[in-house]
């Protein structure tokens, strides 16, 4: 849903929209999707209350003439027939129709709670079951390889890149917002993430020198974005994408085009080598990755297979055995 389509809902919508950014700091992706749950379950209702023709087209179904009722007074059967039309005709998988359900839930838990609607049905839906699988990350050598792959004309850049990304956790939208200006003279960095949440990064000294080497080379003639860190060859702010172009040219000089890496993967790569060599728990992670639910963080805590070998070896019983017949006999 593009931004511009926001003001073609239904205005109880938007002004649940204008809340989420205005006082819930949402970011404008979060509200984008919310934005196109809550139109798609709204053409939902229409479609089965029969107020559109059956041969309209679901997708071009305008939604800004609702009768404000038919929102108000939605059920939670209309709301598990709406994530029953996801699954069966959207072929939504668990977790996209359980977004949908947390779309409506809150939209409706803000009309009651400004007291717009007295009784909120919605507060009872249940969300589908979800699997959550364990995240794909690189190991400490795959890492290692991976740095060890960096060269051309601007290896400075692409070393400190990959080298923010392993050693910090930062998302990609947060690595290429990085301004000189960022990073302070204590060795740390001042991000700003999702919601426009600003969170302190203390730099190791690998950041620190990667960043040292990278700005002695860094251009500064011509500059366009003169406070952004990492510049294109144009000289402006560096791209997401020419960021996930430049990542997945040295995973394939890595040898591991192959293994479904990406640049969102060195994330949970950083996350992983933090909590299994450097003793950091999860709430210390959960303040390192930005994340505004410990839920969000614990799926970066799976523990290796090395390591519960390790703690069943290290049981004191370990080295216990059945002493023999013979010593059985003496005692």
């Amino acid at each position: 849903m593009k931004k511009e389509e926001i003001y073609t809902l239904p205005s109880l919508v938007v002004k649940y929209l204008n809340y989420l950014s205005a006082i819930k700091n949402k970011s404008e992706l979060t509200i984008l999707e919310y934005a196109s749950d809550l139109r798609l379950f709204l053409r939902f209702l229409m479609v089965s209350h029969r107020l559109v023709d059956s041969k309209t087209k679901f997708e071009t179904i305008d939604v800004s003439g609702i009768p404000e009722s038919l929102i108000l007074n939605a059920t939670l059967n209309d709301a598990y027939a709406f994530l029953t039309y996801c699954r069966n005709n959207r072929n939504n998988d668990s977790n996209a129709r359980a977004r949908k359900a947390v779309s409506i839930k809150r939209f409706y838990r803000y009309l009651e709670v400004n007291g717009i609607i007295e009784k909120n049905v919605m507060a009872f839906i249940e969300s589908p079951k979800t699997k959550r699988g364990l995240p794909k990350y690189l190991t400490l050598e795959q890492s290692k390889a991976l740095l060890r792959s960096v060269d051309g004309k601007n290896k400075e850049r692409d070393f400190c890149i990959l080298t923010l990304f392993l050693n910090c956790g930062m998302r990609l939208s947060e690595l290429v917002s990085i301004n000189i200006s960022d990073i302070r003279d204590n060795g740390t960095l001042v991000v700003t993430g999702k919601g426009n949440k600003e969170r302190t990064i203390y730099l190791n000294n690998s950041c620190l020198e990667a960043i040292k080497k990278y700005m002695a080379v860094r251009p500064k003639d011509k500059v366009i974005d003169r406070d952004a860190l990492f510049l294109s060859s144009r000289k402006i702010r560096i791209s997401k994408e020419m960021v996930q172009k430049t990542v997945k040219k040295f995973l394939e000089k890595a040898g591991m085009q192959d293994d479904g890496f990406s640049t969102h993967k060195l994330r949970h790569t950083a996350a992983t080598l933090m909590y299994q060599y450097g003793n950091v728990d999860p709430l210390q992670l959960k303040e390192i990755l930005g994340h505004e639910n410990l839920s969000t963080t614990e799926i970066y805590t799976h523990i290796s297979n090395e390591q519960l070998k390790n703690a069943v070896d290290s049981n004191p019983l370990n080295d216990l055995k059945i002493k023999p017949d013979s010593e059985s006999k003496k005692s």
